[in-house]
């Protein structure tokens, strides 16, 4: 099992394309921890937008009476790729890993695979 901080350096360096990456409190919108992003990408923005998506998929799959899990959101951009992953561990209740990715060098099976990864070793 690994840290928030151990498991945001795993994402950073085993995922390409990797622009930033939060783990996010979707009851609150806080980011419990962020790395990367930069000057022109703000992951505690990211984090709190992304936070207002995951709650209404949310919704909108109740609404539907849809009784299932939410494993990936994914966002496409022109030159990005916005990936949340809910966490599922009981420790990770009201979780989710955001990563945001560079389409041209980012292979989006594996970040999935890579994230997956990174969730099963994340202690929180």
């Amino acid at each position: 099992m690994s840290n928030t901080e151990a498991s945001l350096k795993e994402a950073m360096s085993s995922i390409d394309g990797a622009i930033g990456v939060a783990l996010v409190d979707y009851t609150s919108g806080m980011a419990l921890g962020t790395l990367g992003g930069g000057k022109h990408f703000d992951l505690e923005v990211a984090a709190a937008g992304n936070t207002d998506v995951v709650r209404a998929k949310l919704r909108t799959m109740e609404h539907l009476g849809i009784e299932d899990e939410i494993e990936d959101i994914l966002i496409t951009l022109g030159s990005q790729y916005h990936l949340i992953r809910l966490l599922k561990a009981k420790s990770g209740n009201g979780l989710f890993l955001y990563i945001a990715l560079d389409s041209a060098k980012a292979n989006l099976a594996m970040a999935r695979h890579q994230l997956r990864r990174i969730e099963t070793s994340l202690e929180v």
